[in-house]
């Protein structure tokens, strides 16, 4: 009796199971249409599309393909929802097509970028996907949707990336394991472990200049990690980048104040810079009203120490500078022609650099540094300034416009440049920090 009861409840069961069966269609996420779309609709059309998006959010794709149909392709929610209306369907090329089409019509519509995403990431093609999302982030920074999405990809992919990346390393794979690593980086560019990774192979491959790129983006990202600070601190001593290096040892140092190798680092690359010699009255410049020449010597030879090679030329006689504290400044910034000395041989460290004279003195330092290989671009042409209080037969006219022009200093909103006044320490710093951030 039990056997031929087993193979009807069985036969039973799959006719069942074929009657309640559904498959399984893709789920969407669908926003209302853009206010800026609805009010330039009908009537009829806002009833139309009310409908078929009611259909799209209850996942019924072909009744609001029907009513799609009927709109003209000049509506402009025809093509984005006939978009939506076939990825329901399981048409995803047409899909493709008609979302496509939606863009090229009406560009930047979130609701496109949309249902693009979520089309690329059904059919397998997380790269596009991503970039969609981020697409509708750029436009809707919080869409808390889309950012849920795009949070959700970038943490898979990036860490299939890292994984994959750090696999081929261990393998010996050097280049397929950049490749990946970069590949997290486009998901996620402030991943400190892929930019780490990426710097221990260029490292390894002596390319220390693109190691140094992905320390910096490490240590930027992880401010705190003292493993991080130091291989960046280090790969900058190897590209005798000197005064960068000591400024991140000395942060190294106020998380480990007990640590001697960095301590020993730091009093290294001080002798090396010679901070040590830097008396107290450097330290004062910048609380100075106005800079002498012997303040600004010493300005110009710590901040360029290492831009400017110095000169083997014999240093010029000066005979009123022994009781200078900034002796060895002045020789050298004399030497190198962008201080002069007078000719009857004094240098007048005592004396007060006026705003004009210092354009001057930029001018021969630019000069210099261009020698040297660095480039500094005018950002506009010297002969169209027009300055209220500086003739064009005036001594100075020429240094004045082309630092103007170079935008190191800058004319009053009266366009006066205000040359016989005094150049605070201040200022001279700010002048020289400039020229500085433009050389590097």
């Amino acid at each position: 009796m039990v056997k031929k009861i087993l193979p009807s409840f069985l036969m039973i069961l799959w006719v069942w199971s074929c009657l309640t069966y559904q498959p399984v269609k893709p789920t969407l996420y669908v926003e209302d249409l853009p206010q800026t779309i609805v009010t330039e609709l009908s009537l009829d059309e806002r009833i139309a599309l009310e409908e078929a998006w009611k259909n799209l959010r209850q996942n019924k794709g072909s009744k609001a393909q029907k009513i799609l149909s009927r709109l003209s392709p000049e509506s402009p929610a025809y093509y984005v929802g006939l978009g939506y209306a076939f990825f329901l369907l399981g048409d995803f090329q047409a899909s493709e097509e008609y979302f496509k089409a939606a863009l090229n019509y009406y560009p930047g519509i979130v609701l496109t970028h949309l249902g693009l995403a979520q089309l690329y990431q059904n059919t397998g093609r997380e790269n596009s996907a991503f970039a969609e999302y981020r697409e509708v982030l750029k436009k809707k920074p919080e869409h808390s949707w889309a950012k849920r999405e795009y949070e959700a990809l970038k943490t898979l992919k990036t860490e299939e990336a890292l994984d994959e990346g750090l696999d081929f390393l261990t393998r010996g794979y050097r280049e397929r394991s950049k490749e990946a690593l970069l590949r997290a980086l486009y998901y996620s560019p402030d991943s400190a472990r892929a930019h780490l990774a990426l710097a221990g192979i260029y490292k390894e491959e002596d390319q220390l200049q693109n190691a140094l790129v992905h320390l910096k983006a490490a240590s930027t990202n992880d401010t705190k990690n003292p493993e991080i600070l130091k291989d960046y601190a280090e790969a900058l001593l190897l590209t005798e980048q000197y005064a960068r290096s000591l400024e991140i040892y000395e942060k190294l140092l106020e998380m480990q104040p007990d640590n001697q190798d960095i301590q020993s680092r730091i009093e290294n690359l001080k002798n090396r810079l010679g901070i040590f010699e830097l008396p107290s009255q450097y330290h004062s410049i910048l609380h100075k009203e106005a800079t002498s020449r012997e303040e600004m010597a010493a300005l110009l030879a710590v901040k360029f120490k290492g831009k400017v090679e110095e000169t083997e030329a014999q240093p010029p006689i000066i005979i009123d500078i022994s009781t200078s504290w900034a002796s060895k400044f002045i020789l050298t910034t004399t030497s190198l022609g962008i201080l002069e000395i007078y000719p009857n041989h004094t240098f007048q460290p005592q004396k007060i650099i006026t705003r004009a004279e210092m354009t001057e003195i930029l001018l021969r330092l630019i000069d210099l540094l261009k020698k040297k290989g660095y480039s500094l671009i005018q950002q506009f042409s010297p002969e169209i300034i027009q300055i209220s209080d500086v003739s064009p037969d005036n001594y100075y006219y020429h240094p004045i416009t082309q630092i103007i022009s170079y935008q190191i200093m800058d004319l009053d909103m009266e366009r006066s440049f205000r040359p016989e006044q005094p150049v605070s320490g201040q200022e001279a710093i700010k002048t020289l920090d400039i020229i500085l951030s433009l050389i590097e």
